[in-house]
C-alpha cells in the first residue's frame, strides 16, 4: 500500500526513493541546516514532504549539475529553499520566477541614501545611490555590463546571456524528461 503524498517518510524510504545511501542523508543534515527531519524516540527520523522535495533539489545540484556542497549552500542562502525545491521537481517556471524576483530585489534602489555606508567613492556620485550588481541564475552574467559589448572582450551582452540562460533551462527540461524515460 502506497503512502499519501502528505505522509512522513522514514530515512530508508527517502534513501530508496532518491537512490541515496542513508548515511549520505544523515551527512547532508549536518551540512544543510534546512533539512530538519522529525526525530522520534530512539532517534528514528521522519522526513516531511517538503524535506524530501528539498533533498531532491540538493541531490540534483550535487549529482547531476556537479555543484559542490559549498556551492549548493550558497544557492540556498541566496535564493532560498523554494529555489532548490523547484529545481528538484523540474518546475522551470518557478525557478525562473524566483530568479527574476531575486534579481529585481538586488537591482531595486535602497529606500534612503542615508542608510548606505559612506565611502570615498560616494562623494563622486553626487547623490546617485550605488546599486549592487544583481545575481543571475547559476551565476550567469552581471547587471553592470548591460550595454554594448566590444568584440573580443570576452564578455557577453545582456541579450546573449538571456539566450544562454534560456538554452540552459531547455537543456534542464530535456534532461528531466530523459531521466523520466530511463
Amino acid at each position: 500500500m502506497d503512502k499519501s503524498p502528505d505522509a512522513f517518510r522514514t530515512i530508508s524510504e527517502v534513501a530508496e526513493d532518491l537512490d541515496l545511501p542513508q548515511h549520505v542523508l544523515r551527512f547532508w543534515e549536518t551540512r544543510f541546516t534546512q533539512i530538519k527531519p522529525m526525530k522520534r524516540g530512539g532517534g528514528r527520523r521522519y522526513y516531511r514532504p517538503q524535506d524530501v522535495e528539498l533533498i531532491k533539489g540538493i541531490r540534483h545540484m550535487l549529482y547531476d549539475q556537479g555543484y559542490t556542497i559549498k556551492g549548493v549552500q550558497k544557492l540556498l542562502r541566496e535564493n532560498g529553499n523554494q529555489f532548490l525545491v523547484a529545481i528538484g521537481s523540474g518546475d522551470l517556471a518557478a525557478v525562473e520566477a524566483i530568479a527574476q524576483r531575486k534579481q529585481a530585489e538586488a537591482a531595486a534602489p535602497p529606500l534612503t541614501p542615508a542608510a548606505q555606508p559612506r565611502s570615498h567613492d560616494d562623494e563622486m556620485l553626487v547623490g546617485e545611490p550605488k546599486v549592487k550588481p544583481s545575481r543571475r541564475f547559476f551565476g550567469l552574467g552581471k547587471a553592470d555590463d548591460e550595454g554594448p559589448v566590444q568584440p573580443g572582450s570576452g564578455k557577453l551582452s545582456r541579450d546573449n546571456r538571456a539566450l544562454l540562460q534560456e538554452a540552459l533551462f531547455d537543456l534542464l527540461e530535456c534532461k528531466r524528461l530523459l531521466d523520466q524515460v530511463r
